[in-house]
C-alpha cells in the first residue's frame, strides 16, 4: 500500500511539474549524467513527501520503466494490433511484492487461449483470470469481455470450480445484473446525477447554461432537477416537431413537476421555464383542449413575466448577452397568438382583433425570404442555421453569414474549454482512485473540496476511517460466532458488508470460502464499487450509456433549436382566429 501511495504521489508531482521520464534528461540510471538529473529530482521530492530519497529513486525509476514500456506497447498496438497486457502473478513463499509482468497477445482470443499461452509460458496449471473484479469467461473473447491494451490482470491459483461454487458465482451475477437494470430503468436520472467528470468523447453529459452558453453554477440537487426537467421538456418538443401533441403533453407535464422544485431564483436566469409555459399552453391548443387548460392565462402571464426577467425591459439584458434579439422574437409571436387566442375565447372578440393585427404584423417581419435562406445554404451552411441567422440579424444575408461564424468559432472555443476542464477534473479523481479510494467517493470529495486535491484527499481519509470502524464492528461481530477471520472478512467483501448474508454464506460453506469465490483483493474502505481502474466500467456503464444515449436522440445537437420554428403552425392558428372573428362581424 505504502509502494502505491509513494507511486501516485509522485505520478502526481511529475503531470503538475511535467516531467517525462523517458526523455532526456531522465533516460537512464545507466548514465551518469542521468543518474544525477534523476538523483536531484528524488531529493527534490523526497523533502517534499517526505519519503526516504532511496524509495523515492527506486520508485521514479519503475515509473520511468514502467511508463517507456507502456510507450512501446501503445506504438506496437497501433501498429500490429498485438496488445500488452500487464499479468499480476501471485506470490511466491518468501516474496515480498506481487511480480508484475508484460504478456503479448491478440485480443480477439478466448480467456481459454490466454490461459494456455500463461501455463506455457509461467508453468501455472489451474487459475483464474480477474480483470476489474471480475472473473473472465474461459469460453468468451478478450476484446468481448473489455480487455484493452495496458490491461491490467490478475492470476489467482485455484482448483476448478465445483458445483456450488458455480451455483454462488452464477447467483452473484444474477444479483449484479438485477442491479444494473434497476439503474437503466432511471435514464434521466442517471444523466442528472453524472457531473462532467469524465471523459467528454464517451460519457454523456447535460449541462445548465445562460442564453451566452456559460455553466451556471447552481447547487446539485437543483441541478439534477433542472436537469431532469429539461430532459423531459425536450422529449416532449422533440413529440411536437412531430405533431404527436397527445404523447408530448405528459412529458411537458413531468418537466413542469420538476421545474417547480427549483430555486425562483434560478428560473429567472434562463428562459426554459418560460419556454415551457408556452409549450403546455400550445399542446392544448393543439389538441383543442384549451377549456380544460383551467391555468392557461396563468402559464402565458408566468412566461410573459419570465422572459421579461430573463431578457430585460426591451431585450436590453439579451442584446447586452448576446449581440442580438431577433431570434427570440419567435417566442414573442408565439406568446402573442396564444394571448390573442385566449382573448377570443374569453369573449374579448374587438380585443382579440386588435391582438391579432399585432400578431400579424409580428408574423410579416419573421417570415424569411426564401431566396435569403438559399443564399446561405450555398455558402455551407443548415437550413436551421440559415434560419436562425437571419432572424437574429433581421434578415441581412451578410450580417447572418457574419454571425454564424463567429458563434461557431465561439462554440468551439468554449467546448475545448469544457474538455480541458473536464480532463483536469478526471486527472485530480483518477489520482484519488490510485490512492484506493472508490471514483464516486472520490467525485464526491473534490465536489466537496472546491477542486483541491489535497483537501479532497483528507475528507477521504476522515469517511475512510469513520467506516473502518463500522466494519470492525461488522467483523468483530462474525468472529464471536466462531468463523476465521480471514473467511469472515471475505464474506463481508462479497456481501456488500452485510452481516446477515456473510453468516449464512459462511454456515453453507462450513466457515470455508472457496478461493475461487473470493475476491482478489479488497475494495476501498471508502467505496461504493469494488474497482478502480478505467475498465472498471463494465456492462453495468454500457447499459447505462445505451439508455442515455437512447434518451439523448430526442436533445438537439443545435443550442438554440427552440427558436427554430418554421412558423407553418403559427399560420394556421391566426388563420383559425382570424376566420372564427370574421364569421362573427
Amino acid at each position: 500500500m505504502e509502494e502505491q501511495h509513494l507511486q501516485t504521489r509522485l505520478i502526481h508531482l511529475l503531470r503538475q511539474d511535467k516531467i517525462q521520464l523517458w526523455l532526456e534528461p531522465y533516460r537512464s540510471l545507466k548514465d551518469p549524467e542521468d543518474r544525477l538529473k534523476i538523483m536531484e529530482l528524488a531529493e527534490k521530492y523526497a523533502s517534499a513527501i517526505q519519503f526516504p530519497v532511496e524509495k523515492v529513486t527506486s520508485a521514479l525509476e519503475r515509473i520511468r520503466t514502467e511508463t517507456s514500456q507502456k510507450d512501446e506497447g501503445n506504438k506496437e498496438f497501433k501498429e500490429t494490433s498485438v496488445a500488452t497486457l500487464v499479468l499480476h502473478l501471485p506470490k511466491e513463499e518468501g516474496e515480498t511484492r506481487i511480480k508484475k509482468v508484460n504478456l503479448k497477445t491478440k485480443l480477439d482470443i478466448t480467456t481459454q487461449e490466454l490461459k494456455k499461452q500463461i501455463s506455457q509460458e509461467f508453468g501455472f496449471a489451474h487459475f483464474n483470470l480477474i480483470l476489474s473484479g471480475k472473473l473472465l469467461s474461459s469460453e468468451r473473447k478478450l476484446d468481448e469481455q473489455n480487455v484493452k491494451n495496458n490491461s491490467k490482470i490478475m492470476l489467482v491459483k485455484g482448483t476448478p470450480p465445483d458445483a456450488k461454487a458455480e451455483m454462488y458465482k452464477n447467483e452473484e451475477e444474477k444479483r449484479k445484473q438485477e442491479e444494473e437494470i434497476k439503474k437503466t430503468q432511471k435514464g434521466f436520472q442517471i444523466l442528472s446525477e453524472r457531473d462532467g467528470s469524465e471523459d467528454p468523447s464517451t460519457t454523456p453529459f447535460l449541462e445548465i447554461a445562460d442564453q451566452k452558453g456559460n455553466p451556471l453554477q447552481i447547487p446539485d440537487e437543483e441541478r439534477k432537477a433542472l436537469i431532469l426537467a429539461m430532459g423531459f421538456h425536450e422529449k416532449g418538443r422533440a413529440l411536437m416537431k412531430k405533431r404527436d401533441h397527445s404523447a408530448a403533453l405528459p412529458y411537458l407535464v413531468l418537466a413542469d413537476e420538476q421545474f417547480k422544485k427549483c430555486n425562483s431564483a434560478i428560473l429567472h436566469t434562463v428562459d426554459n421555464y418560460a419556454v415551457l409555459q408556452l409549450d403546455v399552453v400550445w399542446c392544448y391548443q393543439a389538441l383543442g383542449q384549451l377549456e380544460c387548460l383551467n391555468d392557461a392565462q396563468q402559464r402565458l402571464e408566468k412566461a410573459d413575466q419570465c422572459f421579461q426577467r430573463c431578457y430585460g425591459e426591451k431585450q436590453s439584458r439579451l442584446q447586452q448577452i448576446k449581440g442580438h434579439t431577433g431570434g427570440e422574437e419567435v417566442l414573442f409571436l408565439r406568446l402573442r397568438i396564444l394571448q390573442t387566442l385566449q382573448t377570443y375565447i374569453e369573449g374579448h372578440k374587438n380585443q382579440a382583433r386588435e391582438k391579432l393585427g399585432e400578431v400579424e404584423r409580428l408574423y410579416a417581419e419573421l417570415s424569411l425570404d426564401p431566396q435569403k435562406l438559399q443564399q446561405l445554404k450555398e455558402l455551407g451552411f443548415s437550413e436551421q442555421e440559415a434560419r436562425l441567422g437571419l432572424r437574429a440579424c433581421r434578415g441581412d444575408v451578410s450580417a447572418a453569414a457574419l454571425l454564424i461564424t463567429e458563434r461557431k468559432k465561439e462554440k468551439q472555443a468554449m467546448k475545448l474549454k469544457e474538455q480541458d476542464k473536464r480532463r483536469r477534473r478526471l486527472q485530480d479523481i483518477n489520482i484519488l482512485v490510485e490512492l484506493g479510494f472508490g471514483r464516486r467517493d472520490a467525485q464526491r470529495a473534490l465536489h466537496q473540496a472546491r477542486g483541491d486535491v489535497d483537501k479532497a484527499y483528507g475528507i477521504l481519509l476522515d469517511g475512510a476511517d469513520a467506516q473502518k470502524s463500522d466494519r470492525d464492528k461488522k467483523l468483530n461481530e462474525l468472529l464471536s460466532l466462531g468463523f476465521q477471520e480471514d473467511m469472515a472478512d471475505s464474506a463481508l467483501r462479497m456481501t456488500g458488508d452485510d452481516v446477515q448474508q456473510a453468516t449464512v454464506m459462511l454456515l453453507e460453506n462450513q466457515g470455508v470460502i472457496p478461493a475461487d469465490l473470493q475476491s482478489p483483493s479488497p475494495p476501498s474502505s471508502s467505496s461504493e464499487e469494488p474497482s478502480t481502474s478505467s475498465e472498471s466500467t463494465g456492462s453495468s456503464r454500457q447499459d447505462e450509456d445505451l439508455l442515455v444515449n437512447e434518451l439523448l436522440e430526442d436533445i438537439p445537437k443545435h443550442e438554440e433549436d427552440y427558436l427554430d420554428l418554421t412558423l407553418d403552425e403559427e399560420k394556421e392558428l391566426m388563420e383559425k382566429i382570424r376566420s372564427s372573428l370574421e364569421k362573427q362581424n
